[in-house]
């Protein structure tokens, strides 16, 4: 079964970038896309840019309506993914467990309809 594992971080909680700390993150994340590639369950997974990239749609009586930044007002907001194909949630749990932000922010586990 494949899951998404949807990566929410808080800026104001995650290292800065250029520290040792950030470094000591970005190989923590070397070492769990090496481990799903290794174990056979990863398929992908990317970082995304910063909120400043972010535009949201909607579309309201037949027109379009764009907006700077995400639609959420939240702390923490979406900064990447991985999509693993595990047998069950247990092994979906162990790989988001792996992933650094889930120390100090939120991994969210998600079934993907395959269609």
């Amino acid at each position: 079964m494949q899951y998404m594992l949807l990566i929410y971080t808080d800026p104001a909680q995650e290292p800065k970038y250029g520290t040792p700390e950030f470094g000591a993150m970005m190989a923590g994340y070397n070492a769990a896309t090496s481990a799903m590639r290794t174990d056979g369950v990863f398929r992908s997974g990317d970082g995304l840019q910063g909120l400043h990239t972010a535009t949201s749609v909607r579309l309201k009586a037949g027109k379009v309506e764009t907006m700077d930044g995400p639609f959420a007002e939240t702390k923490e907001y979406l900064g990447g993914y991985y999509v693993i194909d595990v047998p069950d949630l247990d092994a979906a749990v162990k790989y988001a467990a792996m992933i650094p932000s889930a120390g100090y922010c939120t991994v969210e586990i998600r079934p993907v309809m395959v269609y």
